[in-house]
């Protein structure tokens, strides 16, 4: 990620400068100085180290932005650790922005700073749009969080059942292979984010409540509270994102 917003900055004629492991005292001393903003496209559990050793080298004016998937937590950390301007942000993409890339923006401290990033997203050819930090982690412990749970549950339940390859059907196969990059590569990664996410544990309840109506025969309540996402608002249901 980091790299992608160091090509899209030098493509549309904006100085920047990348900084890498190791982070070297010597060369933080020379570069961050000065910098109108410092972008931390780090994981969650490595922010505050990072932190540490970046935010004493940046001037009061700097905005510190970050690029983590969850919010509170980073957020907190950057506003602890710099006490200039603060935004965060969310790519709600990977390496490849497709057609839709939309980038969440939670501002921390200083308004102007949160306007000024959005304009910067927009620059990059990304679409931007604001929220809260604790908008963002609930709706991402859902979208992000609860998937890999279940997922990783769904086929923990049936691993080692060596008979059941026999009976794979096209839309499993999609499922396995939907599923095969985020749990054979980037397992630690989403495991790393659950934790760091304070409304996991609320997503995993609610879904596990689910289940119950599920365990209990209720299957046409499920089926019909599911179907939400199909409905349109001149159907008379609820409207889906």
């Amino acid at each position: 990620m980091g790299g992608l917003f160091v090509s899209r900055l030098d493509a549309a004629g904006i100085a920047v400068i990348g900084l890498d492991q190791p982070l070297e005292q010597a060369r933080l001393v020379e570069v961050l100085p000065g910098q109108d903003l410092l972008l931390l496209a780090v994981p969650a559990p490595a922010m505050e180290d990072v932190l540490k050793k970046c935010c004493p080298h940046c001037s009061p004016e700097t905005i510190l932005m970050d690029v983590c998937s969850v919010k509170v937590q980073p957020l907190g950390l950057m506003l602890r650790h710099h006490p200039g301007p603060v935004v965060g942000t969310h790519p709600l993409f990977g390496q490849e922005p497709g057609d839709d890339p939309r980038v969440a923006v939670t501002p921390g401290r200083d308004e102007s700073a949160a306007r000024a990033v959005s304009v910067l997203m927009e620059q990059l050819g990304f679409i931007p749009f604001p929220t809260t930090a604790e908008t963002h982690d609930r709706a991402m412990a859902a979208v992000q969080g609860l998937n890999f749970v279940t997922t990783c549950a769904y086929l923990a339940a049936l691993a080692g059942d060596e008979e059941i390859r026999d009976f794979l059907t096209p839309s499993f196969r999609r499922r396995l292979d939907a599923a095969r990059k985020m749990l054979t590569e980037d397992a630690a990664l989403f495991a790393d984010l659950f934790e760091a996410n304070p409304y996991s544990q609320d997503a995993v309840r609610l879904f596990r409540s689910h289940l119950n109506l599920a365990a209990g025969g209720d299957m046409d309540v499920l089926a019909q509270r599911a179907g939400w996402w199909w409905r349109s608002s001149k159907q008379g249901g609820e409207t889906g994102p």
